[in-house]
């Protein structure tokens, strides 16, 4: 179930995809169909359990790489996420460098780490266990989120512990941490994401971010951002349903 995912990361290739979080096999696929370059299987917000999730990737499919943004940092949640066979996982409110390390522990095996080996679909159901337990460590993704002032005050920390690959920012949640919710404009937060940013581009990992609309992506690719989170998918069906609703109308 493994991808080339990480490896194309670390090529200098970079991803615009969205975060899925309509209860829908359906609308993962459709997104993976229209050329999403990764998904993101929201399940700390979507309304949906881990066997959901699974059917979305099983939807999706080899056609682009999926992470599961777990509903918390706890061990049992990012193993859930890892056994039924996603290409990494995407853990909220990483605060501290504490935090950081018993999340890029749970992603792995021993002696690395704390990963429990019961066979579920990332192994084939068994068939290809051993296989998946020899490549996991290596290809699985670790990205944990900063969305808290926490996180930037600790961002040099977390940064530097080994097994982490990636960082996600999330803007609105930082804003709201700040006490200038969906601010993201303001100059305080924007001061707190170049923080963020430089920290994880100046230790050689990956940096990603949530934006609302393309024209913003492109802002963020130029500064060096590789992991795009564009909307979710329920947003753009808002968006498009009632602009051309409104096109109807006029």
């Amino acid at each position: 179930m493994l991808t080339d995912f990480k490896q194309r990361l670390d090529r200098g290739e970079r991803f615009i995809g969205t975060f899925i979080s309509l209860p829908s096999p359906e609308s993962a696929e459709i997104f993976a169909e229209v050329g999403y370059d990764w998904l993101i299987i929201d399940t700390e917000h979507g309304p949906f359990d881990v066997l959901l999730a699974q059917r979305m990737l099983q939807g999706v499919g080899g056609r682009c790489p999926c992470v599961v943004r777990v509903p918390s940092n706890e061990e049992v949640w990012i193993k859930k996420a890892l056994d039924i066979g996603s290409a990494g996982v995407l853990v909220p409110l990483v605060n501290t460098a504490a935090t950081a390390a018993r999340v890029a522990r749970a992603c792995r095996y021993a002696p690395a780490g704390v990963r429990g080996m019961g066979g579920a679909r990332a192994q084939r159901y068994g068939v290809g266990f051993q296989d998946y337990v020899e490549r996991a460590d290596r290809d699985i993704l670790a990205i944990v989120q900063a969305e808290h002032i926490e996180a930037v005050e600790n961002i040099e920390a977390i940064v530097r512990v080994p097994g982490i690959d990636a960082v996600f920012v999330g803007p609105y949640d930082l804003s709201a941490s700040m006490g200038k919710p969906g601010q993201i404009r303001d100059p305080e937060v924007t001061s707190a994401i170049r923080r963020v940013r430089d920290a994880v581009l100046g230790a050689g990992l990956k940096a990603g971010i949530y934006c609302s609309d393309g024209a913003a992506a492109r802002e963020f690719l130029q500064q060096g951002y590789t992991l795009i989170g564009m909307s979710t998918d329920m947003s753009l069906l808002v968006h498009v349903a009632g602009k051309e609703l409104a096109a109807a109308r006029a």
